[in-house]
């Protein structure tokens, strides 16, 4: 390698590489006003007039390394002088930038981490991974799959969640469902030391209120009644009566055993592989529920499922088809399964129960999530109010 006196002159006029080498490396004289130790430009064959600027060191093994600055077409010498100073103090104090570019290049793309690390990990830990995978292949991947995890900003990502909302015309839910994914992978990535921080942990979500919320009045639920006594499908009909009755869920009723019925002491077991909250909850059951239990258990042996599809004898898996024939003939096309559940919370709370009370029924696992119920117990405040003013208007009485 030749040493020659670097000037912008030389490099100007002078940054050629023999026919016979595949690259030439010209190192710089210590009498050059540019002279950094282990400062060159190296010339390759096929970019004749051209140069990289590199800095020669030794690792903290003695190894030699080769930390590249920049070509000679976009930074000046003058400026690739003074990274190269700026590198060799850092390189003194212990830094090697070799090193650390790369343990950038090892670290994974979006992709990679998502689909070989992230899925495997929670497909056992979330029951809702499905709903992750969905969103990863429609939405995420597209966007950030091939950037490392340590390219993905918080700039980025903000716009990406705006994206979906004004140009893909998701809903704000929606929206946040990919921002939430996001963020919480890259929280998992950073505690298994991936990367050493989440960069979007603070970007905010929509946070509009889609809760939909749909409750009987009194003759509505007249004529959703009347249609589950008398319609023909009567297994249907006893789920729907049921999830009424008592509160729970459409997948917890639906894979409940007769096992898990105990009518002596009116209970029914919701295990933690059904349960939303992931623990074993046992739910009291009142006499509606008792007869209609009574039914489903009558004539089967212990562990067999509940509700049996009477032409292939599996369990029932779904109910949707059969629920959609029985709302319209109430004239109630848009009462939803799940509505039956807030229908029991509002039974309960109009009838003074407390909402704890109605957080241990439900399972809600955060007593915010039983906060939406409590408009409804305005008429039972109200009365209560009202006992305040019998007993003023009594010593009142007694008093004239």
């Amino acid at each position: 390698m030749p040493v020659v006196k670097l000037t912008p002159d030389f490099i100007e006029n002078n940054l050629t590489c023999p026919p016979d080498k595949r690259k030439i490396e010209f190192c710089n004289s210590s009498d050059s006003p540019y002279y950094v130790p282990g400062f060159y430009i190296a010339v390759q064959q096929t970019s004749q007039g051209t140069g990289t600027y590199y800095l020669r060191y030794k690792n903290a093994d003695g190894k030699t390394s080769h930390q590249k600055i920049g070509r000679s077409s976009d930074i000046s010498l003058a400026d690739a002088r003074s990274k190269a100073k700026q590198l060799k103090s850092e390189i003194t104090l212990g830094a090697d930038p070799r090193a650390e570019a790369k343990a950038k290049k090892a670290v994974p793309t979006y992709a990679d981490f998502m689909l070989n690390q992230y899925m495997p990990y929670v497909k056992s830990r979330k029951r809702s991974w499905k709903k992750d995978e969905s969103l990863l292949r429609c939405h995420i991947l597209a966007v950030f799959g091939s950037k490392r995890l340590n390219q993905i900003s918080k700039v980025q990502v903000q716009l990406f969640h705006t994206m979906l909302r004004e140009e893909k015309k998701l809903s704000a839910a929606q929206c946040d469902h990919n921002l939430k994914l996001m963020r919480s992978s890259l929280n998992l990535a950073v505690d298994w030391e991936v990367i050493d921080k989440n960069p979007i942990a603070r970007i905010k979500l929509f946070k509009e209120d889609n809760k939909v919320e749909h409750y009987l009045n009194d003759d509505e639920l007249q004529r959703l009644m009347l249609v589950l006594k008398t319609d023909r499908n009567r297994m249907v009909c006893n789920v729907i009566l049921l999830l009424a009755a008592t509160g729970m869920r459409v997948s917890e009723l639906l894979t409940r055993r007769v096992g898990d019925v105990d009518l002596g002491s009116s209970t029914i077991v919701i295990g933690a592989l059904s349960s939303k909250s992931k623990k074993v909850r046992s739910l009291p059951i009142n006499s509606v529920a008792e007869d209609i239990l009574s039914q489903q258990i009558e004539g089967k042996g212990r562990n067999e499922n509940l509700f049996i599809n009477r032409l292939t004898g599996l369990r029932i898996k779904s109910i949707n088809k059969t629920w959609n024939r029985l709302r319209n003939e109430a004239g109630l096309p848009h009462l939803r399964l799940h509505d039956l559940r807030h229908q029991y919370a509002s039974f309960l709370v109009n009838s003074g129960r407390t909402l704890y009370e109605v957080q241990q029924i439900l399972g809600h696992s955060d007593p915010k999530v039983t906060m939406r119920y409590a408009h409804l117990s305005s008429k039972s405040l109200q009365a209560a109010a009202a006992s305040a003013s019998d007993a003023i208007n009594d010593a009142m009485q007694a008093v004239s």
